[in-house]
């Protein structure tokens, strides 16, 4: 799971989390933003123009030099995460403008709610009108989500819900929001050996070295391109220029959209994130496993969503 958080980080790409209660998904989430490169000066003014109009600046503070991580409850409306109100104001998908957008309990979120969320998140911002006028505020933040896998938060096959239950919840998140983001992963629960087991984990800067190093790796990939600043945000020209696949690679593509039955959107998703762990490996082509890693991070959705 530590492996998917980085490529997320390194890539800028959406991310949910499949798990039960307990396994660390929050707390992992939570420390995302540890492992993300600073903010460059363009972004952090940007951002800091976005916090300014809500009043979120601290006093005597002139400028957010942390990445935003917002985190809104389930029960938040479509104005409380798009923006509204009777003036045109920021929702939080802009207040976490080149930062995260943490939302757990994703099937918790109402349905229309999280529907609204689709377009900004292709776009990158998101236009609001209201009766005093139409505001334009930009939106570009990784998306990181957290769910159970069933209604009472055991896995598929330990869950006393019926199928019919498991599926009625797990429909509650549509599939063209899964299309949207690019890496699904499982979090298994944790053993007790593992909890009492010595900590020998890679600290948050060791990885955050390689993260930067990724990052640095696209901006000069990205220079010429005015609003690409990640893997995340290639467009069809982008893919078609840096994700040449040989024809054996190709072919593994290929068969794992058929049998994972996979939308066009998917296949997008997984060049994306098969570039940034190439960018990760220090490569300058795409081979075969990267995109083999890169369909892992594509399958669970189809294998609890059949």
């Amino acid at each position: 799971m530590k492996r998917a958080l980085e490529i997320s980080a390194a890539g800028g790409h959406n991310v949910l989390l499949i798990g039960p209660p307990g396994t660390g998904k929050s707390m992992l989430a939570k420390r995302l933003p540890t492992i993300l490169p600073p903010l460059t000066l363009d972004e952090a003014l940007e951002t800091t123009k976005i916090h300014s109009i809500v009043g979120l600046l601290a006093p005597g503070q002139a400028l957010v030099t942390r990445r935003p991580f917002r985190a809104p409850h389930h029960t938040a409306s479509d104005a409380g995460l798009l923006g509204g109100n009777i003036n045109p104001t920021p929702g939080e998908i802009s207040l976490a403008h080149n930062g995260v957008l943490f939302l757990d309990e994703l099937p918790e979120f109402k349905r229309g709610v999280l529907e609204t969320m689709r377009q900004p998140l292709e776009d990158g911002h998101v236009t609001i009108s209201r009766a005093a006028g139409t505001m334009t505020f930009p939106s570009q933040f990784m998306l990181v989500a957290a769910m159970n896998p069933t209604p009472d938060g055991k896995m598929p096959g330990e869950s006393r819900c019926s199928p019919r239950e498991i599926q009625t919840y797990l429909n509650r998140v549509s599939g063209p929001l899964l299309d949207r983001i690019d890496i699904h992963v499982e979090v298994p629960a944790v053993k007790f050996r593992e909890i009492t087991a010595e900590r020998t984990g890679e600290a948050s800067a060791q990885i955050r070295e390689r993260v930067v190093a990724a990052r640095r790796q696209q901006q000069e990939r990205f220079a010429a391109k005015k609003n690409i600043t990640c893997n995340a945000r290639m467009g069809s020209k982008e893919l078609k220029a840096y994700c040449a696949l040989d024809e054996p690679t190709l072919e593994l593509l290929k068969m794992a959209m058929a049998e994972l039955k996979l939308s066009a959107r998917a296949y997008d998703r997984i060049l994306k994130v098969a570039l940034t762990i190439a960018d990760l490996a220090g490569s300058e082509n795409l081979t075969s496993d990267h995109i083999s890693e890169a369909i892992q991070y594509r399958s669970l959705d189809r294998q609890l969503w059949a």
